[in-house]
Parts: C-alpha cells; sequence; structure tokens
C-alpha cells in the first residue's frame, strides 16, 4: 500500500511516499514560501539517490499538492507511474483540542470539529485544513486520516490536564492542559517499551522531545500521566523563540507597559522570547548558541547564549526529577527531535549531577550519539537508570494509523 504523508505549516508543506510493504520512504520533499511571489519545490528521489530543487509559484496548499503529485509521478524524478497509485493520505494535525483522542478518517463530520478547533492552534490548525481541502481537490477518491499531536496526550488524569482556573471557563470554553509532539513521544516511548522487554504495563519512562519546540512527558503503562506543554504549545522549557512557562500575571503587566494588544502579545512570546529573546536578538538555533559557548568568554554574546542553555538545562532537570516524583520510579529517560538526538553537551549538562537519581551518562556514548539514525544508549553501565537517543520518526506514526484505518 502506497501511502502520502503530509505534515503542513502556515506557509510549507512537507511530504514523504511510503510503501507499506516493507515501510520504506521512495520520495520526500517540502514546498516552501507557499503564498509568496515564488516558492521553492525541494524534492528528493530516495530509490535514485537524487534531489530536485526548483523554484516555481505555490500561491495556496492546493497547488503544493498538486506540485508533489506532479513531482511523484514525473518520469525523471518521480517514483511512481500514476497518481492513482496513491492509495491513502495522511496528515499530521497539530492540535485536536477536546474533539479527537484518535486518530480518524476525514468524513465532513471530522472537518467541522477540526474547524472548531482553529482556535487553539490558528496558524497551524488554518494549514491543515487547506492541505486537507487540496487533497480532496486533487485526489478526490482517495481516503484520508488525521493523526493528531495532542491525541497521545488525552490519558492524562484530570489532575494533571486541570488548571485551577473557575469551572466555566473549561465547561464553555475547554480550557485545559493539550501538550503537544504527541505522535513523536508516542513513537519513542513506544521504541523504550520494546527495548525494556515490549511489555508496557508496569514501565515509567521520562521523554524529552527537544528541538526548536520542546516538550517533556511522563508515560507511565505506556500511556501519557502528564506533559509540559499546555493549552497551547507556548507552555513548558524555554525553546527557540518561545518563552515556556511564566506567572501569567506577567501578561497583563507587559500590555500595559508596552500598550499591547493580545495578538501583539501573544506574538511577541512566540516569536521574540526563548533563545532569540535571551540573546538579545543573537539567534534562535542552538547550534549558533553552542559555537559562542565553545568560544569562550571572549565571544561577545557568549555570557548571553550560556544563560539560555543552562536555563533550558535547568527546566528539563526539574521536569525529569519532577515526573519520576509523580510516577515514583524511573526506569528510563529518552532523548529526541532536533537537539535531544543532536546535542551532546546539552544532554550532558541535563544529566550531570544526577547521580543520586541513579542517572549517569557515558562520555563517550554521549559524543557517538551525534547525527546517528540508530538508536544508542548514553548512559554508563553502572547507572541505575538507563538513559537512549531514539530519533523520533513522527511521519511512521502517522504512516501506520493511516494503513491501519483505511484498511478497516
Amino acid at each position: 500500500m502506497k501511502i502520502l504523508v503530509v505534515n503542513a505549516g502556515s506557509s510549507s508543506l512537507k511530504y514523504q511516499l511510503f510503501d507499506t510493504t516493507d515501510y520504506s520512504v521512495s520520495a520526500k520533499g517540502i514546498c516552501e514560501r507557499i503564498g509568496d511571489a515564488m516558492g521553492v519545490l525541494d524534492h528528493k528521489n530516495l530509490v535514485k539517490g537524487t534531489r530536485t530543487k526548483n523554484e516555481m509559484p505555490i500561491a495556496t496548499h492546493t497547488d503544493a499538492i498538486r506540485i508533489v503529485i506532479d513531482a511523484l509521478t514525473d518520469k525523471e524524478i518521480g517514483v511512481i507511474s500514476d497518481m492513482k497509485e496513491i492509495e491513502a493520505i495522511g496528515h499530521r494535525v497539530v492540535h485536536g483540542g477536546y474533539f479527537f483522542s484518535e486518530s480518524v478518517l476525514v468524513t465532513d463530520e471530522v472537518i467541522k470539529k477540526l474547524e472548531q478547533c482553529y482556535d487553539f492552534a490558528p496558524l497551524h490548525t488554518g494549514a491543515h485544513l487547506q492541505a486537507i481541502y487540496g487533497c480532496k481537490a486533487v485526489l478526490p477518491d482517495v481516503p484520508s486520516v488525521l493523526v493528531f499531536d495532542t491525541a497521545f496526550h488525552q490519558t492524562m488524569p484530570a489532575e494533571a490536564y486541570r488548571y485551577g482556573i473557575s469551572n466555566d471557563m473549561y465547561e464553555e470554553y475547554h480550557i485545559r492542559r493539550y501538550g503537544a509532539h504527541g505522535t513523536s513521544h508516542r513513537y519513542v516511548a513506544g521504541e523504550m517499551i520494546r527495548i525494556l522487554g515490549g511489555k508496557a504495563e508496569g514501565t515509567k519512562i521520562v521523554t524529552c522531545h527537544i528541538g526548536n519546540g520542546s516538550s517533556i512527558s511522563a508515560i507511565q503503562d505506556g500511556k501519557v500521566i502528564d506533559t509540559s506543554m499546555g493549552f497551547t504549545p507556548l507552555a513548558g522549557v524555554v525553546m527557540g523563540t518561545r518563552c515556556g512557562d511564566i506567572d501569567p500575571a506577567i501578561v497583563p503587566y507587559i500590555m500595559k507597559k508596552k500598550n499591547m494588544t493580545p495578538d501583539e502579545v501573544d506574538k511577541y512570546m512566540n516569536k521574540k522570547c526563548g533563545y532569540i529573546g535571551l540573546t538579545d536578538g543573537f539567534s534562535s538555533d542552538s547550534r549558533d548558541l553552542e559555537d559562542a559557548i565553545a568560544k569562550g568568554p571572549s565571544d561577545p554574546n557568549y555570557e548571553k547564549c550560556n544563560l539560555a542553555v543552562d536555563i533550558l538545562k535547568h527546566q528539563v532537570k526539574k521536569f525529569i526529577g519532577g515526573y519520576a516524583a509523580l510516577m515514583n520510579g524511573l526506569d528510563a529517560v529518552v532523548f529526541t527531535a532536533g537537539l535531544g538526538e543532536n546535542n551532546p553537551r546539552l544532554r550532558w549538562i541535563i544529566c550531570e549531577n544526577m547521580e543520586y537519581f541513579g542517572i549517569k551518562l557515558d562520555p563517550e556514548m554521549n559524543l557517538k550519539a551525534f547525527r546517528q539514525p540508530n538508536i544508542i544508549k548514553i548512559s554508563a553501565e553502572d547507572s541505575k537508570i538507563p538513559v537512549y537517543v531514539i530519533p523520533t520518526d513522527e511521519e511512521l506514526v502517522i504512516c501506520r494509523d493511516t494503513e491501519r484505518l483505511t484498511k478497516k
């Protein structure tokens, strides 16, 4: 079965074409700058090992879907002879609100419910809907499945997902903790459970998805019991451009001092805080911060970059410790995503001085786990708690869910 996995952003559309015979990927790529005067298609044929990058107008996500299908079926750069070979489409969706606790087949009723989730994640949901509409227009007879980042977190108990606000706000506006990166946490937790013996029951795992956006989850018996992101992906630890958890009174205080509107302060917290804010605009990219730190005090950005990374380290440590207390134990810690997989120094300082807790890294194995496609154990042999780097594969989760639901 050939399945097209689509991940639509506000101005981009990533895609991968899977063959479920062996879950191999024959082609992948991205359409960027959708809506700009000139867009870009970056297409990789993984069968031939070729890459094609072309500039072209991409006005809408529907246009992007057409361009993707054209690339996949092209005689030179394509991997299929006809778009009819695509038997199903899997969509990554950031926020399913209170409607969706699992992946679902797309129906008119499902689309109506997703439209009601718009306010939870307007930039993401608008793009998801455009991609869904585009697929229906270009491939009208092909079934689609929605896989939600928030779905895996729906197992949280009320004591974890409820906020200390009045009941009417929860009942009328559904203000609660939803979490994010659920597809990633689900994948790496599943891999960790397999390593621990294959049975979810009795396992206690903390998964650290650390990238430009970051979230930490406590997973007990294979189910999420708490997660760091909240009503939106703004909550939790400090991120590339997002502030993470702050005193809520700071928001009206800033609005008054800077005469900001709600939309302006929302943009400020999402786009101008985190690494980019703490370094006075130097960079939101961890690699730039690590380069400045490596140069030492002679670099003008050293102190600001060092502080920014130390804040993230401090916060992740607190979540690991807090979640271990919540679960009354810990069987494993997993690092994944961009920084989790590719920043050995960050992993080291997070796990440093946690020997009392049973966590001790192997310096050599920690350094080895850099841009590796394989699962690597980075804890020392005498570490009571194993620590692993597990490369995430959200697209594979989406593919499998799509196959399961469409075959039904």
